[in-house]
């Protein structure tokens, strides 16, 4: 491999990584905004602070407005990712604990791997497999570990549901568009649309801004300028040098954040499940994301030369 395609890898690994612990910080920034902010209006001033840092950041580095090419995944992204799937995650996790939802929403990582084997025709390969199969075991022991009782409804499980197929579906779209559009451009206009959508709870965003502390309000401010705005980006960036299936794969890391995070930030003491649940997440991404060896790649080099039509001889 080149120097230039590691040094590719590497970036791409490092946004990656930006990314996870950014989405996993946001977790905590909800659970604290989500009792003074109701969920349409979080989202929105979520949304609309991501727009507006990323707007003024296009402004000064002169982006532009993506080709015409772009817009149908931007649209799609912007609408289901940015848009409905933040609205249903803050609505769901007011009916359900965050062990059941952090359980039902990982199912997210596998419908992007169908998805993108289906509609994108990623590859998935058999560390791929595994490393995703270990992580989901990882997630559903989490969930399980910080499951109580009672906190649990219909309602919630459907709007979870709802919030795993969104993701998945936004990222797939968003996939395409990465080819035609700069990540900025794809995340600066999916955020611009998923606001757009998210216009109707502008009167409960004011009104609830009004009576919220200043805490709650500077976490809006705070998930968008980061988890969104940067997080997005950085996510974005990655998702254009590497397949739909391994960056799904890569956010089972989640999790074992929150956990850590919530140990720090909120005092929430994990027990010895869930800190089991947290390695197997970490120990899934890294298979995942593990290059096979040298001679894992010569017997594959030789199986593919051997399948190769040999040429006639000629007498």
């Amino acid at each position: 491999m080149t120097k230039p395609l590691r040094r590719a890898e590497r970036t791409a690994a490092a946004a990656a990584v930006v990314t996870v612990v950014l989405w996993a910080s946001a977790f905590v920034s909800i659970r604290s905004a989500g009792a003074a902010y109701s969920p349409g209006a979080l989202a929105l001033g979520r949304l609309a602070s991501g727009a507006l840092t990323l707007g003024i950041i296009c402004l000064v580095r002169r982006e532009g407005v993506p080709p015409r090419s772009a817009w149908r995944g931007i649209a799609l992204s912007g609408v289901l990712w940015f848009g409905f799937y933040m609205v249903a995650l803050n609505w769901a996790e007011q009916q359900v604990d965050a062990g059941t939802a952090a359980l039902v929403v990982n199912i997210g990582p596998i419908l992007i791997a169908l998805l993108g084997a289906r509609l994108l025709g990623d590859a998935m390969p058999p560390r791929l497999v595994a490393g995703m199969a270990v992580s989901f075991a990882g997630a559903v022991t989490v969930g399980l570990s910080m499951s109580g009782g009672g906190g649990s409804s219909v309602l919630g499980v459907v709007l979870c549901l709802l919030a795993a197929v969104a993701y998945a579906a936004g990222v797939v779209a968003q996939k395409p568009a990465l080819g035609q559009a700069s990540a900025l451009q794809v995340t600066t206009f999916g955020c611009l649309i998923g606001a757009v959508g998210c216009l109707p709870f502008a009167g409960q965003l004011v009104s609830e801004a009004a009576h919220a502390p200043l805490s709650a309000t500077l976490n809006v401010v705070y998930l968008g300028v980061f988890p969104t705005a940067l997080a997005f980006t950085t996510w974005a960036y990655a998702l254009a040098r590497t397949t739909a299936s391994k960056m799904g794969a890569t956010t089972y890391a989640v999790p074992a954040l929150v956990v850590l995070m919530s140990w720090l930030a909120l005092g929430e003491v994990p027990g010895l499940l869930t800190l089991a649940g947290g390695a197997l997440c970490l120990a899934g991404v890294a298979v995942s994301r593990s290059r096979p060896g040298a001679g894992t790649r010569a017997r594959a080099e030789r199986a593919a030369a051997a399948e190769e039509p040999q040429p006639e001889q000629v007498p």
